[in-house]
């Protein structure tokens, strides 16, 4: 089964996508401002907005919400017992800024994150990107630390059979005889800093040490900084395989990932409905959670509510109930468990509005049930890749159910895409299968590191290659 997904040149009138199914549903063709209509022959697609792309950093976003809204809720933990107001988070983020720089790291480090979805995941997230510090999350300790030259890890003791700090420790047994913040390991030159988020440990700084050493020397460092940071910066590397081949450290920009969470937020409903609490069981690791979900939160001031540190779709299913949540992301198999669940009948769903699913093919008949069975209408697909900050295409919650069911959505906002030859690289005609390619804000900056593997997939003309073979006819596109 092929997963389908829609490019819009013209949101709404005139559309084109890419199909595999070989059925049009809509005009092949599409109309360029101050052109007459113009027939669609070839793969390509051009999204167009009323909209123009932020020109900002990660830390205002967080700044226009907390001013909107301050007293409104802006996470909510569930298994934690945490809830904290914008205001409340942005002090506490404030806080652990101006902590990190007394620790010594300054604008353009690493620092690690590693860990389940907790209260601290977030708030590192925000800390890092206001300190002008590089976040680096999917820590493959030994390969990261090594190849992004990490200065400072954060991470709890132990979640469920990892045991974090006993892996550090074997790491870098130099720790143990360390001082906090003053690690000298041959193995790991560059790191200096260990912060535990739950425990005292040999050679380790707890997070209320972090917490309570921004003195008033830092928080005037961390205002001055603002004058310094750019929305061209680096501020995340996610490590990805990509199509093939060994992780890499795709090196996202606050221009990246501000202008993804602002469009996917635009297309799915959020600037229509600040008032969304969101359901968040996808990891933050991973840019849909980070991106799609926490700078959803700081961009367009919508309340996210965590069921669980790990994975659990009856947690999901409890945590919609009781906090009235109306939006809900998963990959397909998180909406298939939950939908498995024995007891996923006497779950009051009803403040399920709409939904996003992606992260894998979303086959047809999933979508079907999450509509009938779970009663989440405006539930839309995307697709994308970590590359690409990382939604690149995405469907509308108020399509039909054809479209739910058949496509992955609509090329987003201000994006490209072509379909071409992987051999020639020529653009190939409607109905001819090919690779996708992405141009446009969301293609990150390079893989850390690594000029070679960044040639190899970014074009000199800016064009992302996805290594996703595609079909393209009108209105349609399916991804093998």
């Amino acid at each position: 089964m092929i997963p389908r997904l829609a490019l819009s040149f013209q949101p709404v009138r005139n559309s084109c996508a890419l199909s595999a199914a070989g059925k049009q549903l809509w005009r092949p063709w599409t109309r360029h401002q101050g052109l007459p209509a113009a027939r669609l022959t070839i793969s390509y697609a051009h999204a167009t907005s009323t909209m123009p792309l932020l020109q900002a950093t990660v830390a205002e976003t967080l700044q226009r919400s907390v001013e909107r809204h301050p007293d409104k809720e802006a996470l909510v933990f569930v298994e934690g017992g945490v809830r904290k107001t914008f205001a409340q988070f942005q002090q506490a983020v404030d806080q652990a800024a101006a902590g990190l720089l007394a620790l010594g790291l300054k604008k353009g480090d690493r620092l690690g994150m590693w860990g389940p979805n907790t209260f601290e995941w977030v708030l590192f997230q925000f800390a890092t990107a206001k300190a002008g510090i590089i976040l680096v999350s999917q820590l493959n300790p030994l390969l990261v630390f090594v190849q992004v030259g990490v200065k400072a890890v954060v991470c709890p003791t132990q979640f469920k059979t990892q045991q974090y700090c006993d892996m550090l420790r074997k790491i870098c047994p130099e720790i143990e005889k360390s001082s906090p913040g003053d690690i000298k390991s041959a193995r790991l030159p560059d790191l200096r800093s260990v912060i535990v988020l739950d425990s005292r440990q040999p050679g380790m700084f707890h997070l209320d040490d972090v917490m309570q050493a921004g003195s008033s020397q830092y928080v005037q460092q961390l205002q001055d900084l603002q004058k310094t940071l750019q929305f061209d910066d680096p501020i995340n590397i996610q490590f990805t395989s990509g199509t093939t081949g060994a992780p890499k450290g795709a090196t996202l920009t606050h221009h990246n990932i501000v202008n993804n969470a602002y469009f996917v937020g635009k297309r799915v409903g959020y600037t229509w409905k600040p008032d969304a609490r969101l359901c968040v069981p996808v990891p933050l690791y991973h840019c849909f959670g980070s991106v799609g979900a926490g700078m959803c939160m700081a961009v367009h001031g919508i309340t996210l509510i965590f069921p669980s540190t790990g994975y659990d779709g009856r947690a999901n299913l409890a945590a919609v109930e009781s906090e009235r949540c109306t939006n809900l992301y998963g990959t397909p198999t998180m909406f298939v468990d939950m939908l498995s669940q024995p007891d996923f009948k006497k779950f009051d769903l009803s403040s399920l509005l709409s939904g996003f699913m992606a992260g894998s093919p979303c086959p047809q008949e999933l979508v079907r049930k999450v509509i009938t069975e779970m009663g989440v209408k405006g539930i839309t697909v995307g697709y994308g890749t970590t590359e690409n900050s990382p939604v690149t295409l995405c469907g509308s919650p108020m399509d039909n159910l054809e479209r739910k069911c058949e496509t992955v959505g609509y090329v987003m906002d201000h994006l490209e895409a072509k379909i071409v030859d992987p051999t020639t690289g020529e653009i190939v005609p409607l109905g001819m299968t090919g690779e996708i390619m992405i141009r446009g804000y969301c293609v990150m900056l390079e893989y850390w590191d690594d000029e070679a593997k960044t040639r190899e997939c970014i074009t000199k003309n800016g064009w992302y290659k996805t290594g996703c073979c595609i079909l393209c006819l009108c209105d349609k596109i399916n991804k093998n």
